[in-house]
């Protein structure tokens, strides 16, 4: 019997790894189970899915939520929500991602929900798209702002993004995380390696990274093939954007200079395998992954995009660069090159920072006077 405890809904759209299925599964690990009834909602059969059964976390799965748009779907969403929602009555539920907070707070309104909590992982609108399509997405997130009752951005950059007088229902909880227990740098060059042969005494620039384009993977692929020393740069993740990646690192005939080694379980593991960690990202929220490099003491380059710069204070804890620029990254990789010991430096100080200012601990705390508001 869960009599007096809170029942809490947390929904996302897919259960493909990335940076917001981490959180939805973070939270709901870290809610106190003596006072809140969690349940996790989601559409696909990905690794969010099993680390929930793993930790015998109770799950709903969705059979119309799904990234792509399709008219069909969407509404098949709405009325599967509606009769969840209905025979269920959750006392609060908590939507991540675009697609899932604008049809869930949608329904949520309709069914009564007692609150309504939106968490903002960033804007559609700031992705490569066209300028009517930017203009329905800033639309589409207002309106579900204006619906939810709680909104939950993780950055500054993000709250300011949206106009002014709608920022009252909008609170800025950044990400946060836990220390991380790292494999040897030797063992973690030869896991990653595999059959990939990447020189063991090269220089690693390494990244990890969904193969899309928003994640500007083909100005590190232009920097590094023009980069001078024994360099190799390697690519943890997996993508839509493989094929067109592989065709650009063969048109510069980098093939054995650049390396996409596909999915890694648990990659955060295997950082230190790298001597430089980039993140070249045409836009960014407050990516965990620089979180995690942050930990694992290494020497940065990152895009100045988005809630980066709120992580990354340019030449303390990293280097920031403007987006879009291989002629930037090429040169800042090889003055990091050349005087590691410099840059190492700052690796340490942006450990210091993440263990003080972004902890899971901290994220959960601000998380839970939301639900408990």
């Amino acid at each position: 019997m869960n009599s007096g405890k809170k029942k809490v809904f947390i929904c996302i759209t897919k259960s493909d790894w990335g940076g917001a299925q981490k959180y939805v599964f973070d939270i709901a690990k870290g809610i106190p189970k003596d006072t809140f009834d969690v349940h996790v909602l989601f559409g696909g059969n990905g690794e969010l899915k099993k680390k929930l059964q793993e930790e015998k976390i109770k799950t709903i799965e969705l059979e119309n939520s799904q990234r792509d748009v399709s008219t069909k779907k969407e509404f098949g969403l709405l009325f599967e929500l509606y009769r969840i929602f209905k025979k269920e009555k959750p006392d609060i539920i908590h939507l991540n991602s675009s697609k899932m907070g604008f049809v869930g707070a949608l329904v949520g309104r309709i069914v009564g929900i007692k609150k309504i909590i939106f968490t903002a992982h960033g804007w559609a609108f700031n992705e490569d798209r066209n300028c009517i399509s930017k203009k329905i997405f800033k639309a589409i997130h207002i309106l579900t702002i204006i619906m939810s009752h709680k909104t939950i951005v993780v950055s500054e950059a993000l709250k300011k993004q949206i106009p002014e007088k709608f920022r009252g229902k909008i609170v800025v909880i950044k990400n946060g995380i836990s220390d991380i227990n790292f494999i040897d740098k030797n063992i973690a060059r030869e896991k990653i390696s595999g059959d990939n042969f990447i020189h063991q005494d090269a220089k690693w620039v390494g990244t990890i990274s969904e193969l899309h384009k928003n994640k500007g993977l083909e100005y590190m692929i232009r920097a590094v093939s023009e980069t001078i020393g024994n360099v190799a740069f390697v690519v943890i993740g997996e993508g839509e954007e493989r094929k067109n990646l592989e065709n650009l690192i063969k048109k510069f005939g980098a093939e054995n200079k650049i390396f996409l080694v596909g999915k890694i379980n648990e990659a955060s593991k295997y950082l230190r395998a790298f001597d430089v960690f980039t993140l070249t990202s045409t836009t960014e929220a407050f990516p965990y992954v620089l979180l995690e490099a942050g930990l694992a003491s290494l020497p940065i380059i990152a895009s100045d995009v988005g809630g980066i710069p709120e992580i990354i204070e340019n030449k303390k804890t990293g280097i920031l660069i403007e987006p879009k620029n291989p002629n930037e990254i090429k040169e800042k990789i090889e003055d990091i090159l050349k005087n590691i010991e410099k840059y190492r430096s700052f690796g340490t100080n942006l450990r210091e920072k993440i263990l003080s200012d972004f902890t899971k601990e901290k994220m959960m705390e601000n998380l839970l006077e939301i639900y408990n508001s």
